[in-house]
């Protein structure tokens, strides 16, 4: 028991000749503050609140980035603490921006612009924290946190803001108080909300068409439209040179309505080019608009206004017409001249 009293005695007596100022201050709020003024700042916050004094508020499945700001060059260290306690070094870490050495009057954001993942907030609900430690010199924290196999993060070796303060108590408490600086930010996180609105696909297969919402232009086609309140809408597509397409549609919260737009083509025909010898001006007729038409399997146009013109070369030909709702029809030509060939599908 002596020899531990006496222990002791020698380490508090080291303790107070190697530091002529007080211990770094445990706050609720900030965590750990630096007794003294020091010329080295750093300023840490997320990304819905820049000015750091106020609490963002976040929902489950919300993306987080975190940024920290220096006057001075200095190493910058990050951790995460969340609402159960739960201590995750966020900087410096094993992504390929993960260095934590800053530059004076430069901002470090994470995860930072390029790279290509997100943090994506999981709870637990309730308050977290960010802690921002700044120093001139590199920290040694081993006692601290730690990298555990491939993890990209360390992991805290301690639990809670009052254990971190404490661990990084020690680890600073060497320093010269003025060579190292801490600043927090605060955040909350809740359960996500249920989704009370619902989206509308348009797709055309026109190019130029324009979508309105109840008589409101909205914008292109072949975009998801979001954030609409449930009810019913008139839908009304307009095409150069096509006929306008109108429908009513539903929209329930949380759902996606596809709208694929056939536009009917409205356009006077062109006119016939004079045959050339060796090849025949075939008028294809059918009762199918819009129906596509394929000669030896290759789009040539489809049924507009009742019919299809076509220059073909003399000699064999297969046509091909398929239309939504009906069977698709196949025939071979023989075409020696001129003439009419009328194709009215059955479903």
């Amino acid at each position: 028991m002596k020899n531990v009293l006496t222990f002791t005695a020698a380490v508090t007596a080291a303790l107070f000749s190697t530091q002529s100022l007080a211990a770094p201050k445990i706050s609720a709020q900030s965590i750990i503050v630096n007794p003294i003024a020091s010329d080295l700042t750093v300023k840490v916050n997320v990304d819905r609140d820049a000015s750091g004094g106020l609490i963002a508020a976040y929902q489950v499945g919300d993306n987080v980035r975190i940024s920290a700001t220096v006057n001075q060059d200095a190493y910058v260290y990050l951790f995460d603490i969340d609402a159960a306690g739960k201590v995750t070094q966020i900087l410096p870490n094993r992504f390929q921006s993960g260095a934590n050495f800053l530059k004076a009057n430069t901002t470090k954001s994470f995860p930072a612009t390029g790279d290509n993942f997100v943090f994506t907030i999981e709870g637990p609900l309730g308050l977290n924290k960010v802690l921002a430690v700044a120093s001139k010199t590199e920290l040694n924290l081993n006692n601290v946190s730690q990298f555990q196999n491939n993890e990209q993060f360390a992991t805290g070796k301690v639990e809670g803001q009052q254990q971190l303060a404490q661990a990084l108590s020690v680890v600073v408490n060497p320093l010269p108080q003025n060579s190292w600086v801490s600043d927090t930010a605060l955040y909350s996180v809740s359960g996500s909300q249920a989704v009370s609105t619902g989206s509308l696909f348009v797709g055309s297969s026109a190019p130029g068409s324009m979508v309105y919402l109840n008589g409101r232009s909205v914008g292109g086609a072949n975009v998801t439209y979001t954030n609409l309140q449930p009810g019913s809408y008139a839908v009304r597509v307009t095409t150069p040179n096509y006929s306008d397409y109108n429908a009513n549609i539903s929209i329930r919260a949380g759902a996606v309505v596809n709208l694929n737009v056939e536009p009917v083509f409205t356009a006077a025909p062109a006119p016939v080019q004079p045959i050339q010898q060796g090849r025949a001006a075939i008028q294809l007729r059918s009762n199918v608009t819009g129906a596509l038409i394929f000669v030896d399997g290759r789009q040539v146009g489809s049924i507009q206004n009742g019919g299809l013109n076509l220059n073909v070369t003399q000699g064999s030909h297969e046509i091909v017409l398929i239309a939504p709702g009906y069977r698709t029809f196949v025939q071979t030509y023989n075409v020696t001249q001129g003439g009419t060939i009328t194709i009215n599908p059955v479903r």
